[in-house]
């Protein structure tokens, strides 16, 4: 009676390739799951990252605008100006203001005016500078300002003098300068360089 042959090695080699190769595919499996292996995570090693950083939350959008400013008892007024706009000085609140009063035949005023043209543009948004035409007709008026280029900044047409009796102006040429708060910081005559210097500091403050 024959004894049944043992299996060799050479065998079992097909089974035990078929068995490496399952082994190799379930762990090339794992590593594409970006999981981290426990002895990695306990020598220090950090993941690698899945996604790009989040980016910066966008800022909400129709937030409340900023409380508008106190508006001062000095800046109390309206008028129409000089080319027929409605004027109301309340817009102005929160911001340093200069008011010029000025009167078209005024040789004081000519001469500044070079200056206030040169100036209120640049300071428009930072400290307004607005003009006041009195004592004078408006056709002289609108000539002032068309010959010395001061359309770019507001000029009230005053011929009543409410405005000049409203704060106590007796003479051309007065500027005066009210800060951010309301208060009137200065009150007379200015010549270019003062003028400027002022309205600088005012701009700074």
């Amino acid at each position: 009676m024959r004894k049944p042959i043992g299996r060799t090695a050479a065998a079992y080699a097909p089974r035990a390739a078929i068995v490496g190769a399952l082994v190799a595919a379930l762990l090339a499996t794992a590593s594409c799951t970006g999981a981290v292996p426990p002895d990695a995570a306990a020598a220090g090693t950090a993941p690698a990252p899945t996604s790009s950083p989040a980016s910066p939350a966008t800022p909400a959008t129709g937030s409340p605008s900023a409380a508008p400013a106190p508006v001062p008892d000095t800046l109390r007024f309206t008028g129409t100006t000089l080319t027929g706009s409605a004027f109301d000085a309340t817009r102005l609140a929160g911001r340093p203001v200069v008011l010029w009063f000025w009167a078209p035949w005024c040789a004081t005023c000519a001469s500044q005016a070079w200056t206030v043209a040169e100036i209120a543009p640049r300071y428009r948004d930072t400290v307004p500078i607005v003009g006041v035409a009195g004592l004078g007709e408006q056709r002289d008026m609108k000539n002032f300002v068309s010959e010395f280029d001061l359309g770019d900044m507001p000029q009230i047409d005053d011929r009543k003098g409410t405005l000049w009796k409203r704060f106590k102006v007796t003479e051309q040429s007065i500027f005066v300068i009210i800060d951010r708060d309301g208060t009137v910081v200065h009150q007379g005559f200015l010549d270019g360089e003062s003028l400027s210097a002022r309205v600088a500091a005012l701009a700074g403050a």
